[in-house]
């Protein structure tokens, strides 16, 4: 096993990521190998439980109210629903379902009291649960825990300079006491960014110190390839070579070397020989599924004659941690507190995220 860093600097990850590149895939490869089975992947289903209607402003989101993008919203799903399409996952090979809802933060109440349900319900099912709801309370992670939840999601999306750039309507401490409320308690962190939205690559080192100098790191990390979805304010932000996913993924495998590395979101733009080498550079972890919340996904028998192509195997549930015990509602120690904590709302003007509001006015009116 590589010892664990939790001091790395941006200078150092600069250094690392700007390596030559065959010196920068051994030196990953290496450590992965170290660390985890170089022939096993885990592949997660990720299922928008709610969509559209979010009140975030985020540059590259379809589901921001605020933004013409055609995106077709829905109500939150009912428990069978969602248990209907995690049997469908788990038959297709996923040991992993991930839910999110398009919220900025989650609210007590009979919603909530819902998703705890779908959590038992897919933990029963013995499969890891994730969920990607915004930003919780301590109290409100306890109670996801106690209902069986594996792994919460909140990307940090990108530096703490860029993120400004981006997202004006939250703050990044938000998203780091997020992850410190999850860290009270035994659900995993999953907590990843996205390349391509104009960042430089400081950038992207400065959101791997942030990621890298958490204590414990995130259990799992996406790295996501901007999908520019026309009505955004990204749209037209050109795509990520596969040499910058490529160096990405092997910087983040070096620096979190017990992490399990997901190659996410822009999948489609890339050819089975990239994907191979992301995975050759550390990447152990894939969203399955022919869609990522809104946005397009390799199909689930694509991905499966791949794992056949490069002889990878899908990972199974709970090999990383045991399987979380669930708790009845009836006899959860915590209860809705009702919170209303002051999340902030930093308001600064973003230009291009106020010309995409302008524009979807117009084509609205």
């Amino acid at each position: 096993m590589s010892q664990t860093r939790h001091n790395w600097t941006k200078q150092e990850i600069l250094d690392i990521y700007n390596k030559p590149l065959m010196e920068l895939l051994y030196e990953a490869a290496t450590i992965h190998r170290k660390n985890h089975d170089p022939n096993v992947v885990q592949v997660s289903t990720l299922l928008s439980i709610k969509t559209g209607g979010c009140s975030e402003d985020c540059g590259y989101c379809p589901q921001a109210a605020r933004y013409h993008t055609n995106i077709e919203g829905n109500d939150l799903m009912t428990v069978q629903q969602v248990k209907a399409q995690a049997l469908r996952a788990k038959s297709t090979g996923s040991s992993r379902v991930c839910m999110g809802a398009a919220w900025r933060n989650v609210k007590d109440g009979e919603e909530f009291d819902q998703v705890l349900e779908m959590v038992r319900t897919i933990n029963k099912l013995d499969m890891e649960v994730c969920c990607t709801l915004g930003m919780i309370t301590e109290n409100q992670a306890q109670r996801l825990a106690e209902a069986g939840l594996y792994a919460y999601n909140h990307n940090l999306d990108s530096s703490e300079e860029y993120y400004k750039e981006v997202i004006s309507t939250r703050g990044y401490q938000d998203r780091l006491d997020t992850i410190d409320n999850v860290r009270k308690t035994n659900v995993t962190v999953c907590s990843g960014g996205i390349i391509g939205m104009g960042e430089n690559v400081e950038d992207r080192a400065g959101m791997l110190v942030a990621l890298s100098t958490l204590n414990p790191q995130p259990e799992s990390t996406p790295i996501n390839a901007l999908v520019a979805v026309e009505g955004t304010p990204l749209e037209d932000q050109k795509p990520v070579s596969i040499w910058e996913m490529i160096r990405m993924v092997a910087t983040t495998r070096i620096v979190m070397p017990e992490t399990q590395v997901r190659l996410s979101a822009g999948r489609t733009q890339m050819t089975r020989e990239g994907q191979a080498m992301c995975f050759f550079a550390g990447a152990n972890s894939i969203f399955a599924g022919d869609k990522l919340l809104t946005t397009p996904n390799p199909d689930v028998n694509e991905d499966m004659e791949m794992f056949k192509m490069l002889g990878l195997n899908p990972q199974k549930p709970f090999t990383k941690k045991v399987q979380p015990q669930t708790v009845e509602a009836a006899e959860s120690q915590f209860e809705a507190l009702g919170e209303k904590p002051k999340w902030t709302r930093p308001e600064h003007t973003i230009e291009r995220n106020e010309a995409a509001k302008t524009k979807a006015k117009l084509v609205k009116n």
